[in-house]
């Protein structure tokens, strides 16, 4: 794989193609490029997490020493994702640089175990330990500590939230185990929201009836990880993924593959931004949480099997999480052909949950699961009906 890999980048060498500039540039150097103020704050949980937060202050055209108000607003990233999804574009059409200069103090959080967040208080990434959670622990332990952090760093009483697929799916969890945080959160916006997935399509809900098999042999190998590349691949990822090369089209395939096809709303000349910065990892314990959900059909705990199951929960089955628990305004964007977060398991999450103000199925038929982070036309089709939602509350 070095091999070939170094094939590749020779290649580019001979060819004269250079890689677009934001290829294998991490958040902050995304952001400082396009002249935004970009700020690193480290966060630690109760149990010793280390985790990366990137902050934009303020929005491009306004003083640094300006001492209006700017209400804090946390944008939190979807499975295998960071924070680098809500800054790969132009600042017209990005989501962070959207809200910056709308007046927000944007915040966006890197859970355990992804690119920015590998440290820990006591654990290496080398140990087993260090790669025992799913999101179950994110959303009991991640967000409640970024939550509290922002708030003391704003010095503010509440904060917006935007969730993006599993960026939804720890705020409930963290919902149900710390309900006080209701009180800390003045409006939820859920983009490709995701509780129950029984309704799934495409390679993780093919792979659901393995999962046990999957976690198995994940053990048997000690492959702990799941889907980090490291920086030798996202240099051939920057490179292939070029428009300007014959195996771009190689990249667009996989990615459709993967989340459904919507070529008229893929961003061509950033596909090797996407590509160097997604998958940025996770452990193998929150995909296979996903694949259980998918299989059972049930918005639920992590299934350990019943006899560690009896010792975790005093029951055979994993607790169901308790929607009803989500007593803030939540809004709802939403999308036909979106495989992850499809409209049957969405209307089922949009029924359990007591306080839904606002429910938006996107205009475009084709609207995939990513393309709430990557569409050219996000800003139209979604963003711009999200700024409106946030500035009622």
């Amino acid at each position: 794989m070095k091999n070939l890999a170094g094939l590749i980048l020779l290649a580019a060498a001979s060819l004269g193609i250079s890689p677009h500039p934001l290829a294998n540039k991490r958040t902050p150097q995304i952001i400082a490029y396009y002249g935004y103020p970009v700020e690193v704050h480290l966060v630690t949980t109760e149990d010793g997490y280390i985790l990366e937060l990137h902050r934009i202050p303020h929005g491009i055209k306004e003083p640094q020493n300006s001492t209006s108000p700017r209400p804090p607003i946390l944008l939190q990233h979807c499975l295998l994702c960071s924070s680098a999804e809500f800054v790969m574009n132009t600042p017209d059409k990005a989501l962070a640089y959207l809200l910056a200069d709308s007046g927000y103090d944007v915040w966006m959080g890197n859970v355990r175990g992804n690119t920015y967040s590998k440290n820990h208080v006591s654990l290496s990434p080398r140990q087993k330990e260090f790669w025992q959670f799913s999101w179950a622990e994110m959303g009991y332990y991640d967000l409640p500590a970024i939550i509290d952090y922002v708030l003391d760093k704003t010095q503010a009483e509440d904060l917006y939230y935007v969730g993006f697929s599993m960026g939804t799916t720890i705020f409930w969890a963290m919902m149900n185990d710390r309900p006080e945080y209701n009180q800390k959160v003045r409006c939820m916006v859920g983009m490709g929201p995701v509780a129950y997935v029984g309704n799934a399509k495409g390679p993780l809900a093919r792979a659901s009836s393995q999962v046990v098999l999957i976690e198995s042999l994940a053990n048997f190998f000690g492959r702990y990880e799941f889907l980090s590349f490291g920086v030798l691949m996202d240099k051939v990822m920057g490179f292939a993924c070029d428009e300007r090369v014959f195996t771009s089209a190689l990249c667009r395939n996989i990615l459709f593959r993967m989340t459904g096809s919507n070529e008229k709303q893929l961003n061509k000349e950033f596909l090797p931004v996407f590509l160097t910065n997604t998958p940025a990892g996770t452990s193998v314990w929150t995909v296979t949480h996903y694949l259980q959900e998918i299989k059972s059909g049930n918005f639920q705990r992590y299934d350990y099997g019943e006899e560690l199951n009896q010792q975790k929960y005093n029951s055979k089955y994993p607790p169901k999480y308790d929607l009803s628990k989500v007593v803030v305004p939540v809004a709802l964007f939403s999308s036909e052909n979106d495989w992850l977060a499809a409209p049957k398991d969405v209307e089922q999450l949009r029924l359990e949950l007591p306080n839904v103000v606002y429910h938006k199925v996107v205009a475009d038929p084709m609207f995939t699961h990513l393309d709430f982070v990557w569409a050219k036309d996000a800003d139209q089709l979604v963003y711009k009906h999200v700024l409106k939602i946030l500035a009622i509350f």
